[in-house]
């Protein structure tokens, strides 16, 4: 699963993770994408949203 948001493009993005010696390991943080059954061209298909977008109505939620 490709982890990007259908509606704003949103990826993972990198960091590190610090132990408490201040250690660093690199991490990945990914964004809250749910599955979802949108609008897409007019018809109800289902893709990755992130919480971001389907709070604020970016997208179309089909019933």
């Amino acid at each position: 699963m490709a982890k990007v948001c259908h509606s704003c493009g949103k990826g993972p993005a990198f960091g590190n993770s610090r132990s408490h010696s201040m250690v660093a390991t690199r991490r990945r943080f990914n964004p809250n994408l749910q599955r979802v059954k949108i609008l897409i061209e007019g018809s109800p298909r289902r893709a990755w949203v992130c919480t971001r977008c389907l709070k604020a109505e970016k997208v179309q939620k089909a019933v």
